[in-house]
């Protein structure tokens, strides 16, 4: 360490008074055990270096005293070397303490150009998932209609329905246990989105085409495959690219795409409305989207923690994080912070599934997953499904069920931008929580007008359902707020680097299965136990949902990934 020297050329210790202090003790140091001079010389080197005071001229930058150190335990005893990663098992506490000091070293301003490109094009994978969910009931009209059809197989059973509805969460199923068993880790997230981009791309050709009833079930499929791969990868690659200051604004603005896939499908069904095979121009559509993220895709870096987890030089994953940070930040900010993501990789490695059982590993998977189930079983599907007959009920003409739709995604979208303004200042406990409670007191109310809904009173069935209406806006707002983005901001958060790309994947998988079991279960719900019962069920799961997020999710706000990881496997 003493003979290291900075890139600039100028010596680690700034004053004699800091070498003094760094190396007053080493002979004591002789008969000490090796664990013991690791945290002595971690503890005589942090204390040295804060002591250091600099005029404002001779300042490089902010925190130069960190640069300078990380420059020189980098380069182990000469000139700074770019490809040379941090020996973390010589200097195993010294490593700690520059681990935690890069990790304080906040976002020096950002280049949103650069940090919204780098968001924008993998979020377009949420917005095609959006996109088939507002499309799917448009297309499926359009496709049993015998003026609209264009096709002599038009006369949909009520299973064939089934199949072309639910291929698609199908692939997804199959995707995401695809990228949980390795592909994800091996491919990293920037291929596994362009190979998301390939597959949008095929099943909207499959399905703008499909001459054949098989052939469209197949396209669905395609483009489900895509959906796995895209949301596996899309909320990762954000995450280990976005700075720590604003990482839980462009995740949860993720969720804002989805949403504005969902209107967009939405318009794309009114505009296609009678236009006979309008259902062919409709799911072929996406395919200008797949190319936008294929083609975006290709013009962004690897994650530079991915690099680093693979073993490639630190010189890589210093210029990918330059790339996806711009200009206006600070040399010395990307190299402490890449300097502090070098140090994690070193102690990680690539973990598989197998993995996720360890007991480090046993708190970040329980809120992991129970985030992602959560989200499905409290209630967001049973509210949904008597949305008509309530606003049947309050006055509303059926014919305007389009319109009603379009109105509570806009309102969607409204909330979730809500979401995506505070969720770094507010932080994600306090919205998840107060979403919550807020969604239990809708469903409690659901629950207690659903009864009088069919009866006879006309004056009570108005009341009730005018306020099931307010109900329904309610409960939608709160989950906007809470589990829409947030589930997915932690899931991307969460996870150590050795396991994340297996456990997002996993994740990703219990979140497409809860729905379609709560899809299943559904209508054997309503019949036994009522509306009023199934919305109660729901309200019990609310309150059983909010004691674990209470108990078991941290506030990670404003926190570097690795700062995370060091909470959560303690």
């Amino acid at each position: 360490l003493g003979g290291g020297t900075a890139r600039a050329g100028g010596p680690l210790f700034e004053t004699e008074e800091m070498k003094e202090d760094f190396f007053d003790g080493e002979r004591d140091l002789d008969d000490a055990t090796l664990e013991e001079k690791q945290e002595r010389t971690s503890l005589r080197a942090s204390n040295a270096a804060e002591r250091v005071e600099l005029d404002d001229e001779e300042r490089s930058g902010p925190d130069s005293e960190i640069v300078s150190l990380v420059r020189a335990t980098s380069g182990g005893g000469g000139d700074y070397d770019d490809t040379t990663q941090v020996p973390c098992e010589e200097y195993g506490n010294s490593s700690h303490s520059l681990l935690q000091r890069a990790n304080g070293y906040r976002d020096h301003g950002i280049d949103w150009r650069a940090t919204g490109l780098a968001f924008v094009f993998p979020a377009t994978g949420g917005l095609l998932f959006g996109w088939d969910i507002g499309v799917t009931s448009g297309a499926l009209t359009s496709i049993m209609d015998p003026i609209t059809s264009g096709t002599d197989w038009y006369a949909l059973a009520p299973f064939q329905q089934g199949l072309v509805v639910s291929t698609s969460l199908a692939g997804a199923l199959v995707a995401s246990a695809a990228a949980a068993l390795k592909l994800g880790a091996t491919l990293g997230s920037k291929r596994e989105l362009q190979l998301a981009a390939c597959f949008y791309a095929l099943g909207a050709v499959c399905m703008g085409s499909a001459p054949t009833l098989p052939f469209l079930v197949l396209g669905r499929f395609t483009y489900g495959l895509g959906i796995g791969f895209a949301m596996h990868a899309a909320p990762m690659y954000i995450a280990e690219t976005s700075p720590p200051s604003v990482r839980g604004l462009l995740i949860s603005l993720k969720e804002c795409l989805i949403v504005g896939g969902i209107l967009l499908g939405y318009l794309g069904s009114y505009i296609i409305n009678g236009e006979e095979g309008g259902w062919r121009t409709l799911l072929s559509s996406s395919l200008a989207f797949s190319a936008i993220l294929a083609v975006g895709m290709s013009t962004l870096p690897d994650s530079p923690r991915w690099l680093l987890q693979q073993g490639r030089p630190m010189a890589e994953a210093r210029d990918a994080l330059s790339r996806v940070r711009g200009k206006k930040v600070a040399p010395e900010a990307i190299e402490a912070e890449v300097t502090a993501m070098s140090i994690a990789s070193e102690k990680s490695g690539v973990g598989g599934v197998g993995e996720l059982l360890r007991r480090e590993n046993l708190r970040p998977l329980y809120i992991g997953l129970s985030i992602v189930l959560f989200q499905q079983i409290t209630g967001q599907p049973s509210v949904l499904y008597y949305t008509q007959q309530v606003f049947t009920a309050a006055g509303y003409n059926s014919t305007y069920s389009a319109g009603i739709s379009a109105i509570l995604g806009g309102f969607k979208l409204v909330m979730t931008g809500f979401a995506v303004k505070y969720v770094d200042t507010v932080g994600r406990r306090p919205l998840l929580l107060g979403g919550l409670f807020v969604m239990v007191v809708s469903t409690i109310a659901l629950g207690t007008c659903s009864g009088t809904l069919s009866g006879e009173n006309t004056e009570k069935v108005s009341l009730s359902a005018r306020v099931s209406v307010a109900a329904i806006f309610t409960y939608v707002g709160a989950y906007q707020v809470s589990f829409g983005p947030i589930a997915w901001l932690l899931v991307g958060e969460i996870f150590p680097q050795r396991v994340r790309s297996a456990a997002i994947g996993t994740a990703t998988l219990t979140n497409f299965l809860s729905n379609f079991l709560v899809s299943l279960s559904l209508p054997m719900l309503l019949d036994n136990l009522g509306a009023a019962g199934t919305y109660y069920l729901f309200s019990t799961l609310g309150v059983v949902a909010a004691a674990s997020i209470y108990l078991t999710v941290v506030e990670t706000k404003g926190r570097s990934l690795e700062e995370i990881e060091d909470i959560m496997t303690r």
